[in-house]
């Protein structure tokens, strides 16, 4: 709508679980603005990463949600479940910004203040093919480079 949408994954560090794995970033003031507001539900493993914010509302929201707040460090400063329409969540100062998950995504993960999370984009990349000595240069993963096939 306001051009193309960018995805990160969220994943509790700490907890070793993900929240979500396509939450889009809204980071822009018509995407803050926007949020979550005219959909009808939110998929599963799917969210909206709010920055910066560090208080949201519910109103004109069509069902209830999950809400973490965290810090510049990505350390989990608040968090709130089944957050029902036509509420105000209240400013907390410690919060850089706001991830908006679907219901039970806190329960699931077992997410809770203090966490720390890992906030990265997801990229698909292509698997380059052997060069005959059986080593491989590069790997799907960015972490493992020149590893043995």
């Amino acid at each position: 709508m306001f051009g193309k949408s960018r995805q990160v994954f969220v994943y509790n560090k700490t907890k070793q679980t993900f929240l979500a794995f396509r939450v889009n970033v809204a980071d822009s003031v018509a995407g803050r603005l926007i949020g979550l507001l005219g959909r009808r539900a939110l998929k599963p493993d799917s969210g909206v990463w709010i920055y910066p914010a560090n208080a949201i509302h519910t109103i004109g929201m069509l069902f209830s949600f999950d809400v973490v707040m965290i810090d510049k460090n990505f350390k989990v400063v608040s968090v709130k479940e089944m957050v029902k329409p036509f509420r105000v969540i209240l400013p907390k100062l410690r919060a850089e910004s706001v991830i908006e998950l679907p219901a039970h995504t806190i329960f699931r993960s077992r997410t809770e203040i203090g966490d720390e999370l890992v906030i990265d984009r997801y990229e698909a990349r292509k698997i380059p093919k052997p060069d005959g000595a059986g080593q491989i240069d590069r790997v799907d993963s960015g972490s493992m480079q020149g590893v043995q096939a």
